[in-house]
């Protein structure tokens, strides 16, 4: 048996940050991870980019029973605490839109920024060990992996949730919240693409690869960025945020033109471009397969000419493209979604330090916890905040 001052479960965002912190404190530190390789979902992250942090952590931009939990971590390690890391480290870097920050290479240059700060901070890291039986006997805790076993006074749980299993995703996280007495709200993918039943699918197999600036609402939540079409159904920026709001049976909707107003542009038209097909003139406006979806679901013959159309059937095709309304069947499920939503109950944990209320040197820090960020960098700030936090006291 190896033992330690804090053993963390999980060599991703989180855990690594808490393993350089809690070995600043000159705290002996053991990381133990299943994969070969650590910070796997690092890699893969902001089409590999890794987009880092984002320059605003409003409390409205986290879903949570109890979206104030995680204020205490964000104010205390802010966006602007992790870029003074990341200048350090030379790490170079852009703002692309709504404050969400990129690094001008590869994401792997942020996983080599954690392993160095964790291995200069003293903390070792143990890879490829399938984690086995846990328990907590006379104040410390031990755990049996497939490399041996290991105990420590403090054990920090950075599992994260389900998303993309295929890197080793899994609810391991939850099991040890919940043999330790502590409540999991229900997990379900997020930032995921939403799917439509066959007789949707029909309509939007003929746009896929189309994309366009859109607002798409689910719920009382709205979100201002790109929709793309798919052959599975809807994607894109603006359907992932809404899909963290979407449920099962609850319709969204759509506007295909943010930031026009396409039936007065219609009907400005008709005095100077009457003779113009109504599919015509639409197109002027809207990607020409989306003109044809609108039309489509306005029950207009887009081969009239504009100056035939009424006031009222130009504000039904407004209609149809500013307020198009569909009910998802579902999502892609854990294989495409970029987080978990739901997770270990904030209620039982001090939000100051990660700490389990009940359960005196166990932790819980980043996705693994029921704090969920908007997309654009929201959840790898709450892995730095959360694991800073958790690694000044373990």
């Amino acid at each position: 048996m190896e033992n330690a001052d804090v053993l963390i479960l999980g060599a991703g965002a989180a855990g690594l940050f808490a393993a350089a912190e809690a070995g600043r404190r000159g705290r002996r530190v053991i990381v133990l991870d299943h994969a070969e390789r650590p910070g796997e979902k690092i890699r893969i992250s902001g089409g590999g980019r890794c987009n880092f942090t984002n320059l605003s952590t409003a409390p409205e931009r986290f879903l949570s029973q109890n979206p104030r939990f995680a204020l205490s971590a964000l104010r205390r390690f802010t966006p602007q605490d992790f870029i003074a890391r990341v200048d350090a480290a030379g790490i170079s870097w852009h703002e692309k839109t709504l404050g969400q920050l990129f690094c001008d290479g590869k994401a792997t240059q942020i996983v080599d920024l954690l392993l160095k700060g964790a291995a200069a901070a003293g903390a070792r890291l143990v890879t490829g060990a399938e984690i086995g039986a846990l328990r907590r006997e006379g104040g410390r805790f031990t755990v049996e992996s497939s490399r041996g076993g290991f105990a420590a006074s403090s054990l920090i749980v950075a599992t994260g949730g389900k998303s993309i299993p295929k890197i080793g995703a899994s609810g391991l996280g939850y099991r040890i919240a919940a043999q330790f007495g502590l409540g999991v709200v229900e997990t379900r993918p997020a930032l995921v693409p939403l799917t439509f039943a066959e007789q949707e699918l029909e309509r939007l197999r003929p746009l896929a690869g189309v994309s366009v600036p859109a607002r798409v609402t689910a719920g009382r939540s709205g979100f201002d960025e790109a929709l793309l079409f798919t052959h599975r159904g809807l994607s894109g920026p603006a359907v992932l945020q809404a899909s963290s709001y979407w449920r099962e049976g609850q319709p969204i909707t759509v506007d295909l033109a943010r930031g026009q107003d396409v039936a007065a542009a219609l009907k400005a038209a008709r005095a100077t471009a009457g003779r113009v097909a109504l599919h015509s003139a639409l197109a002027r406006l809207l990607p020409e397969k989306v003109a044809a979806l609108a039309l489509a679901e306005a029950g207009l013959d887009g081969a009239g000419r504009l100056a035939d159309q009424g006031n009222p059937a130009l504000d039904r095709l407004g209609r149809a493209v500013h307020d198009w309304t569909l009910r998802p069947v579902g999502t892609e499920g854990y294989r495409t979604a970029e987080v978990t939503l739901g997770g270990v109950d904030t209620e039982a944990l001090d939000g100051r330090t990660m700490e389990a209320r009940a359960v005196p040197g166990l932790y819980f820090v980043g996705e693994v916890v029921d704090v969920t960020g908007w997309l654009g960098g929201y959840n790898f700030q709450w892995a730095w905040s959360s694991g800073w936090a958790a690694g000044q006291v373990a």
